[in-house]
């Protein structure tokens, strides 16, 4: 891995999710549930690596469904691929992962944080999704958008 993004860019995001933080932190961990809500609805993906503990890596890759959109992939053709690790897991409170896009292109370069933290609401678990040190080739409205996407998929899993 190499440093953070130079743009410094960050986003966050939140969603109550009708699940109590023990299914919700558990949904984070697990490979098959992670294939089925991280891609935003006009994406697919495939886990190719996950290895849920400190210092575990993650190697994930999101394909756009739609032919119009085949040459938005940050990686190759309609596909972004990220590379990372695990840097802190609290059960059922908060997952901490450092990703890189694996990409040629300078503007994508650098390492994201994301942090997910959970806290309880009246209605179940308060998700909170915070991105920081986005790379400067990746619009933070897009990344709001993906974890906006990504929180309503996760919803629609375990609720």
């Amino acid at each position: 891995m190499t440093q953070p993004s130079v743009s410094g860019n960050t986003t966050r995001v939140a969603k109550v999710i009708k699940a109590p933080r023990m299914a919700v932190y558990q949904a984070f961990l697990d490979r098959d549930a992670v294939a089925a809500w991280l891609p935003p609805a006009t994406m697919k993906g495939r886990v190719h690596l996950f290895e849920p503990h400190v210092g575990g890596r993650i190697h994930v890759s999101l394909m756009y469904r739609r032919p119009e959109d085949a040459r938005r992939g940050k990686t190759i053709g309609n596909t972004d691929t990220v590379r990372g690790r695990f840097v802190e897991l609290v059960p059922f409170e908060r997952i901490v992962e450092v990703v890189e896009f694996d990409s040629p292109d300078p503007a994508l370069a650098g390492e994201m944080r994301i942090t997910a933290s959970l806290v309880d609401s009246d209605e179940g678990t308060e998700v909170t999704m915070l991105c920081e040190d986005i790379p400067e080739g990746v619009r933070p409205e897009d990344n709001a958008a993906g974890c906006r996407s990504s929180l309503d998929n996760l919803a629609a899993l375990i609720e």
